[in-house]
């Protein structure tokens, strides 16, 4: 049976030979946020479906497309939309555009999504810097056997969330007078909503906001020896007192409605971000 790695491979050189330089900055966008990037000078586009092994995204605000480009003079490549467990994939294909990102010599991982708000002083529209995570999931993207080449089999996750850089954000926040929080962040296997009972657990265990997305991917680029930085657009808020239904349609709505402040703290980031000197 082919590797993850060596599907992971095959990808790489099928999205080598369509361009120029190599990026060594990724974004990873949620649901609702892929034009955070539309200040990008696009050089290649890229349709999910079309790079050998790669998942399809099949929820609504997901495109399903990477693309590379140039932001500040900087090469990124963006993956505009993500896979969930609840869509049927496994960890390995949730975490595999981080797999192609290693192989293309990622340093920089900015992973974004869209959460639900636990904290009550958290509104609608707010960006939370993801200090922590809380792996509710039962999954994890390094079960099975152990290939060396990846990674250390156990990867330390103490500062999963660079430090710097969510010191970094703030500093952007502060300049552009953004709504940033802090907190962390509770991903469950979803796809269901959760009951006031569940919102209230979460709370109780220190949770600030929770999703379905971006574990099994920042714990493989953790393997991967990538700095991470992660993004949650608060969506809307959970009350366990005064629950309100939340429609998927609402979701995306907030999300865009958030994305230009969004797309002015990643376009600093990558702006300020200092990328060491390596060979290509």
């Amino acid at each position: 049976m082919i590797s993850i790695r060596e599907k992971a491979e095959a990808a790489t050189r099928y999205i080598r030979n369509h361009i120029r330089d190599l990026p060594r900055i990724a974004i990873l966008t949620g649901t609702g946020l892929s034009e955070c990037v539309d200040g990008m000078a696009v050089s290649a586009q890229l349709a999910y479906q079309d790079i050998p092994h790669f998942p399809v995204s099949t929820v609504e605000g997901h495109p399903g497309q990477m693309l590379i480009g140039r932001l500040d003079d900087k090469s990124v490549a963006v993956f505009q939309g993500r896979f969930h467990l609840y869509e049927g994939y496994s960890p390995q294909e949730v975490a595999f555009p981080v797999r192609i990102s290693q192989q293309l010599g990622i340093q920089f991982f900015i992973v974004s999504n869209a959460a639900g708000g636990l904290n009550p002083e958290f509104t609608t529209g707010d960006i939370m810097l993801i200090s922590d995570h809380i792996n509710l999931t039962g999954r994890n993207p390094l079960l099975g056997l152990h290939d060396p080449d990846l990674g250390d089999r156990f990867p330390d996750m103490t500062s999963a969330y660079a430090p710097d850089l969510i010191a970094l954000a703030f500093d952007i926040g502060r300049s552009y007078a953004l709504r940033l929080q802090t907190g962390v962040y509770a991903g469950l296997l979803g796809p269901s909503l959760e009951t006031p009972a569940e919102t209230r657990f979460l709370q109780m265990i220190g949770a600030s906001a929770v999703g379905f997305s971006t574990i099994m991917e920042v714990i493989a680029a953790i393997q991967a020896g990538m700095k991470v930085i992660g993004l949650s657009t608060i969506t809307n808020i959970n009350d366990p007192l005064h629950p309100v239904p939340a429609t998927l349609e609402d979701i995306i709505a907030a999300a865009h409605s958030a994305a230009p402040a969004l797309k002015i703290l990643i376009e600093h980031l990558i702006r300020r971000i200092d990328i060491p000197n390596t060979a290509a």
